[in-house]
């Protein structure tokens, strides 16, 4: 991680070294703390955030579901992320907020601990290398199966769910492989550790619904809204395991991978090495997000 000069931290910027916090700080005792993450795309008018007011509401949805009070309003937390990447004087950057218990209580019960929420960014290529847009990555059907909803709620960003998405990402990389996909207590297809994850078979595309353990995400809705734009048949629909090998194509999305490519999966290559609706959504993704779009252009927030 490289780092950037300066971190915001309950309203107030402190140097990157600075933003410090208790070892006795209920959050990392009890995994009780949100975040979300965005990026920013470098353009001709100057950086630009990707799709800032769906991220902060689902950071704001994650707050409710777990009964925590930020103490900011939406409006204040985009703002909030703005002024950060004008601090840092950066054109392109991975963002991450997060609100978490901070110190002062212990015991599982997190309410009377106060809130302290902080967002830095950085410089962060793809999450799955530079060669996942392309080439693509090797994926494995992780042994560990996604949190059922019931247990956690699985539209809440919330660090416990992420114990889960580290055994499997763990698992993956210590059996030669890039990334692993999650089947969800009932044998279907979920997604991946920190991605969603798309199947397109005979020219339909199509990714597992919300009800299957998934987390919404802001770059799985980018790609519903191009699909419908361009006349791509679509669907949400639960696949079974045998059914990712024989998709014609396979990728994951999210925030931190973009688009990714999947070539394999448990060995098994992928179709045959085409990718043409991929490379479709793909060429859109980067487009609107660069700004080069003129109907995308209400999913950007220019910083300058």
């Amino acid at each position: 991680m490289r780092a950037s000069s300066k971190i915001w931290m309950d309203g107030r910027f402190v140097e990157w070294d600075g933003a410090k916090i208790h070892v006795l700080t209920h959050g990392l005792h009890y995994a009780y703390a949100i975040f979300e993450s965005l990026r920013c795309f470098r353009t001709s008018r100057g950086p630009a955030i990707f799709r800032l007011p769906e991220h902060m509401e689902r950071f704001l949805n994650s707050a409710r579901t777990y009964r925590m009070n930020l103490g900011y309003s939406k409006s204040e937390l985009e703002e909030a992320c703005v002024a950060l990447v004008k601090q840092n004087k950066m054109e392109e950057c991975y963002i991450r907020l997060i609100a978490f218990s901070a110190y002062g209580e212990m015991g599982v019960n997190p309410l009377s601990s106060k809130i302290t929420v902080a967002m830095a960014c950085w410089d962060w290529g793809p999450y799955l290398g530079k060669d996942s847009e392309y080439k693509g990555v090797r994926a494995m059907v992780s042994s560990w199966v996604r949190v059922d909803s019931r247990s956690l709620p699985m539209q809440a960003k919330c660090v416990a769910n992420y114990a889960n998405s580290a055994l499997a990402k763990m698992e993956a990389l210590a059996a030669g492989y890039d990334e692993a996909i999650l089947l969800n207590p009932h044998g279907m297809l979920a997604e991946g550790p920190g991605e969603n994850i798309f199947r397109v078979k005979d020219g339909v595309l199509s990714t597992p619904p919300a009800s299957s353990g998934i987390l919404r995400g802001i770059t799985r809705d980018t790609i519903i809204q191009f699909a419908a734009d361009e006349g791509i048949r679509f669907y949400r629909n639960d696949s079974a395991r045998e059914e990712i090998y024989t998709s014609d194509e396979l990728f994951f999305t999210g925030t931190a991978a973009g688009i990714a490519r999947i070539r394999e999966v448990d060995g098994r290559r992928i179709g045959n090495g085409q990718y043409p609706v991929t490379e479709k959504l793909q060429r859109l993704y980067k487009d609107a997000t660069h700004g080069r779009i003129r109907r995308y252009q209400r999913w950007l927030r220019y910083v300058n």
